[in-house]
């Protein structure tokens, strides 16, 4: 038993009926597309999650100094 009750053998067999269909060349470009689309997706996330900072909060945090002083 493999992945969802999947066999190995029945994932192979599917994956050469893609191949066959498509060919390798435009599986290679389907590949890079939507790995240059996930790439696009992640940084736009960071960026939008930089954004919403607050930027007057630019002190630097130094509790563990306020620690080391209490002792």
């Amino acid at each position: 038993m493999g992945i969802g009750g999947i066999s190995i053998w029945q994932l192979l067999i599917i994956l050469a009926i893609v191949i066959m269909l498509f060919g390798t060349k435009r599986l290679r470009t389907l590949g890079s597309d939507l790995g240059s689309a996930v790439k696009g997706f992640r940084k736009t996330m960071s960026d939008d999650n930089e954004a919403e900072k607050p930027a007057g909060n630019a002190q630097p945090d130094n509790s563990a100094d306020d620690a080391s002083k209490e002792k």
